[in-house]
């Protein structure tokens, strides 16, 4: 599917303008660290916040909202390559380019790390440098995770991403999904009807309760467990 995007706070360029004239104040962007700041920047709703093959000059933290990032196909199809909630960091690159794009799902806040002092940060500061290890660490664990997903049935994908989500927003059995369905589908490259049809035969066996299309309750995790196939592999 094609997607149309906000651009009003569209590239990377944008960003660091926005960045050097920001008003507020820098803000602390490591817990425990005071040794490194970031800028606070608002993201209105579908907001790109930059695009696929721009300089990656910053590193982001969610600090409210929720941030995803994406390729658009050759073929117009979009594929979701993360889902970004507070707490999180994104946009960390290992080449010189973004290789997403991103934008805010809802209205969200974001620190914009610069790149550059990070890194010369952590070429002397033990704590930083572990601190972006750890970082660099649990990115490519997602990438694995999110690979391994994407070769499974669609019940094993919907049922994996469900176990995903309980992990990171679950409040007692309830999981409130920020993002839409779409969003899902092109997450676990399905279709969106796939995606629907499977969370209703979830329902329908007893494993999840649906009261409405956001929210989520999971009344039988063994079996959502079991049908997440990623799961297997590191059991294996």
């Amino acid at each position: 599917m094609s997607m149309q995007h906000g651009l009003q706070n569209g590239s990377s360029r944008q960003v660091a303008a926005r960045t050097r004239n920001e008003s507020a104040p820098a803000t602390q962007a490591f817990m425990g660290s005071n040794k490194l700041t970031g800028t606070p920047m608002p993201f209105s709703r579908n907001t790109q916040i930059y695009g696929e093959s721009e300089p990656a000059d910053y590193l982001y933290k969610v600090v409210s909202g929720v941030i995803r990032t994406y390729r658009v196909l050759a073929d117009g199809r979009r594929q979701i390559g993360g889902f970004y909630l507070p707490g999180d960091f994104f946009g960390l690159e290992v080449g010189d380019d973004y290789t997403f794009s991103a934008d805010a799902i809802a209205d969200s806040k974001v620190l914009a790390i610069k790149r550059s002092a990070l890194t010369a940060l952590a070429t002397h500061d033990n704590e930083v440098a572990q601190l972006l290890w750890k970082l660099t660490a649990n990115e490519l664990q997602h990438v694995q995770d999110h690979t391994l997903l994407l070769v499974e049935t669609a019940q094993e994908r919907v049922s994996g991403f469900l176990m995903e989500m309980a992990k990171r927003a679950l409040v007692g059995n309830q999981i409130e999904l920020p993002m839409s369905r779409q969003d899902i589908a092109d997450y676990l490259g399905l279709t969106i009807e796939t995606v629907s049809r499977t969370l209703t035969h979830l329902e329908k066996t007893s494993a999840i309760e649906l009261p409405s299309s956001r929210v989520v309750v999971l009344l039988k995790r063994s079996t959502l467990n079991q049908l997440d196939g990623s799961a297997r592999y590191y059991a294996a």
